[in-house]
């Protein structure tokens, strides 16, 4: 046995869920609206001009930190479902002889015809790739650490199935494994910083309440199922994002927040924001992974060192619907 794999096997056996270090009464970080878009459904980024991209109803959008957005690939409109999104890095994908050009988009098509589009840093739009007829395309994110050979990483339910994809930048796809599990909203390969997670996909899985760490040959194991929190559609852990290094006190983090009329929480159409200071706080740091709940926004740190550590850092509005990734701006 390996020691990281060593390391993923204790850190699993020893969850643990917390209220916090220290002495004194533990105070939420509260993630309030930094701006209205109709459809808000996932944001990635930033871009290297330091913009945040939100997709919502009506198409892309730049976010600036001020809150103020600006249209972006106006040819480009999401199909129906929820449309997340993952955003490339210049990294080059071994054997295939290409590379992921930085600032790209990648937008899944979620039901009618289940695939990906991808949008270039011009905002022009082409169907990258197709996955089965009849499946649902519920996650996405990029490898950035070279587990999966830096490929875009595709997960995709059909039945009680999800099957997890690993494309190159040609758009040739390759199927990793096929289990019974579900998986849907924000996926993320943990960074360097994480210790024995590195290099591990992880996804999460709203009915059951699990967090799952996928290895480089997809196989799936359950790296903690944090207690107190809300499970069940539309209620359960949903987003997901590593906080990265350089994560200083100016900066922020921002998660969508889906008009959801009808569900548990109806939403609020809201791009949400935390300050990083309000995080650090609680104890958050590089490396960490920060899981929300679609309701209300309930987010939990995770912390592997060997041993997990989890626990609560904040909640959004009571009304939050919360959807896709978390992304982050360091400083």
């Amino acid at each position: 046995m390996t020691p990281v794999r060593a390391s993923l096997l204790v850190a699993i056996a020893f969850v643990l869920f917390t209220a916090g270090a220290g002495a004194g009464p533990v105070v939420d970080a509260r993630w309030t609206p930094l701006a209205h878009l109709l459809g808000a459904v996932d944001v990635a980024g930033p871009r290297p001009d330091g913009r945040f991209v939100v997709v919502g109803r009506d198409g892309l959008f730049l976010l600036r930190r001020s809150g103020a957005l600006s249209r972006f690939a106006p040819a480009f409109r999401p199909s129906r479902g929820e449309a997340y999104i993952a955003i490339a890095s210049n990294r080059s994908v071994p054997g295939a002889g290409c590379a992921f050009a930085k600032g790209d988009i990648y937008a899944l098509e979620p039901l009618d015809a289940p695939g990906v589009t991808m949008i270039d840093r011009h905002g022009h739009p082409r169907r990258f790739l197709s996955l089965p007829a009849g499946s649902f395309a519920s996650a996405i994110a990029f490898d950035t650490v070279g587990t999966f050979r830096n490929r875009l990483l595709v997960a995709a339910q059909s039945g009680t199935t999800t099957s997890l994809y690993a494309a190159d930048c040609r758009g040739r796809l390759k199927l990793l494994s096929r289990q019974a599990i579900k998986v849907e909203g924000g996926i993320a390969v943990a960074p360097a910083a994480s210790g024995p997670l590195r290099g591990r996909l992880v996804a999460a899985d709203e009915t059951t309440g699990s967090l799952y760490a996928f290895d480089a040959a997809g196989k799936a194991v359950v790296l903690s199922k944090p207690a107190r929190l809300n499970v069940g559609q539309d209620l359960g852990v949903e987003s997901i994002g590593f906080v990265p290094r350089g994560f200083r006190r100016g900066g922020i983090a921002v998660m969508t927040d889906l008009g959801a009329p009808g569900a548990p929480t109806a939403g609020t159409d809201s791009i949400l924001s935390v300050p990083a200071a309000a995080l650090l706080r609680r104890g958050v740091r590089a490396g960490d992974l920060l899981v929300a709940t679609e309701a209300s926004g309930v987010t939990v740190a995770v912390r592997c060192r060997p041993r997990c550590r989890v626990w609560r850092v904040a909640h959004a509005l009571d009304a939050t619907h919360a959807e896709g990734h978390i992304a982050f701006a360091p400083r």
